[in-house]
C-alpha cells in the first residue's frame, strides 16, 4: 500500500512538469519561439506627403444681428390708443408705429398757446405805445422776454404731444407686439423692437494666433498679393451656405484675457431678407495655401495634445515622429513642421505597428490617396 501511494504522487509531478513545458509550434524549429521571431507579419499601406496648393477654411460659430435694431419705447406715459401696423410688416423711415392716448398733453398744448397768444397781444401794445414814448425800451424788453418764454412752453408742450405719435426712425421690420390696443403705457415701456435686416453683422471669436495671421495676410493684400485674399462665408443652421459672400468690418479693441479669443465682425449683404436678428451659422474663412506639404489626417495618431506619424526608413524600420499642424481641411492636414516630400508614412495599419518594428509594406501614391478621401482620421 505505501508503494503504490508514493508511485501515485511520482505520476503526479511528471505530470505537471510536463504541462508546463513550452514545445514548439507548428511549423518552428525546435528552440525557435514565435515571440522571438522580430518580424512583423502584418502587410501595411504607406504613402508619401505632398506639396501642393490647397486653400485652407477655418470655421467660427457665429451669432448674427441686424446691423441696426432697436428698442422701441413709449417716451410718455397713457393709454395706447392706435396700433398702425403689425408684427413682421417691413416699414419705411417715418411711417406711424404707435398713438397713445393725449388727452392730456393736447390740453397742455392748447393752454399754452392760449397763454402764449395773451401775451403776444400784450407785447403787440407795449410796442405801440413804446413809439408813442408812453412805455419805456425796458418794459417793451420785459414783454417780449416773457413773449419768448411763453412761446418755448408752446414748443415744449408739442414735443410732448408728438412723442405720442410714435414713427419709424429707418426702415426695418417689425417685432413682437408687447402691449395690446387699450393697455395703460408707462414711460419707458417697451412697445416692440425695429431692425434694419439690410446688412447683417455676424460676430465670431478668434484666437490670438489666428488673429496674427489675419493680420500678416492683411499687410499681404494691401501690397496687392492676390493669394492672400480672403472668401468669407456663411454657413445656415441646415448646412446650406448663404448665397451671399462677406467680408471683415471690423474687430474689437481688446483681447478677452479669460479666452485669449478677440471678437470679430463679418458683413453679409441680405437683400432677400433671409437673415434675421439672433440667428447663429459658422463663418467660413477661406484662404490659399501657397506649396504646403499635405497628408491624409487618418496618417496621423494623438498622444495628449500632440500629434505623430509612423515614417518607414530605408530599412523598412519603423519610426514615431512628432509633426506640426499648420491647418485642416476636410480629411487632410497641412504640416508646418516633422514631414517632408519623399517619406514613407503608415496609411493603413498604424494600430499594427510600434516604434522600431521591421515591416513589410505596400506602397500607394500619394496623388491617389488624396484622390480618394472620404473620411476623417480615425
Amino acid at each position: 500500500m505505501k508503494f503504490s501511494a508514493i508511485a501515485c504522487v511520482l505520476l503526479t509531478i511528471v505530470s505537471l512538469s510536463l504541462a508546463g513545458c513550452d514545445l514548439p509550434a507548428k511549423g518552428e524549429a525546435p528552440g525557435e519561439s514565435h515571440a522571438e521571431s522580430g518580424h512583423h507579419e502584418h502587410k501595411i499601406v504607406v504613402t508619401s506627403p505632398i506639396r501642393k496648393n490647397v486653400i485652407s477654411t477655418q470655421k467660427y460659430v457665429c451669432q448674427i444681428h441686424s446691423c441696426q435694431h432697436i428698442e422701441v419705447r413709449a417716451l410718455e406715459g397713457g393709454y395706447l390708443d392706435k396700433i398702425h401696423v403689425k408684427e413682421g410688416q417691413a416699414v419705411k423711415k417715418g411711417d406711424p408705429l404707435f398713438e397713445i392716448l393725449p388727452t392730456i398733453y393736447q390740453a397742455k398744448l392748447d393752454s399754452e398757446d392760449a397763454e402764449a397768444q395773451r401775451i403776444q397781444i400784450e407785447f403787440n401794445n407795449a410796442k405801440t405805445l413804446s413809439e408813442k414814448a408812453i412805455v419805456s425800451p425796458q418794459q417793451l424788453a420785459l414783454k417780449q422776454a416773457e413773449l419768448a418764454k411763453a412761446q418755448g412752453r408752446v414748443k415744449l408742450a408739442r414735443a410732448e404731444l408728438n412723442f405720442m405719435d410714435l414713427r419709424a426712425p429707418f426702415d426695418g421690420i417689425i417685432d413682437r407686439q408687447r402691449h395690446q390696443l387699450g393697455s395703460l403705457i408707462d414711460e419707458g415701456d417697451v412697445l416692440t423692437t425695429l431692425s434694419d435686416n439690410t446688412l447683417m453683422w455676424v460676430y465670431f471669436n478668434v484666437r490670438e494666433a489666428q488673429y496674427l495671421e489675419y493680420k500678416a495676410d492683411l499687410d499681404k493684400r494691401q501690397a496687392g498679393d492676390a493669394h492672400a485674399e480672403l472668401q468669407i462665408e456663411l454657413k445656415l443652421a441646415n448646412g446650406k451656405v448663404f448665397p451671399q459672400p462677406g467680408k471683415i468690418g471690423a474687430i474689437e479693441a481688446d483681447f478677452n484675457n479669460t479666452t485669449g479669443n478677440i471678437a470679430f465682425r463679418a458683413d453679409f449683404p441680405n437683400p432677400d431678407g433671409l437673415l434675421r436678428n439672433g440667428q447663429t451659422g459658422t463663418v467660413l474663412i477661406h484662404h490659399a495655401l501657397d506649396n504646403v506639404v499635405v497628408i491624409p489626417q487618418r496618417a496621423t495618431f494623438p498622444i495628449l495634445a500632440r500629434r505623430y506619424a509612423f515614417v518607414v526608413d530605408a530599412d523598412n524600420v519603423v519610426h514615431q515622429r512628432d509633426i506640426t499642424i499648420q491647418s485642416e481641411q476636410d480629411d487632410v492636414f497641412m504640416i508646418e513642421e516633422g514631414l517632408e516630400e519623399g517619406d514613407k508614412i503608415v496609411l493603413e495599419g498604424i494600430r499594427q505597428v510600434r516604434d522600431g518594428d521591421t515591416v513589410e509594406y505596400e506602397f500607394q501614391p500619394p496623388e491617389e490617396v488624396l484622390g480618394s478621401l472620404k473620411y476623417h482620421a480615425e
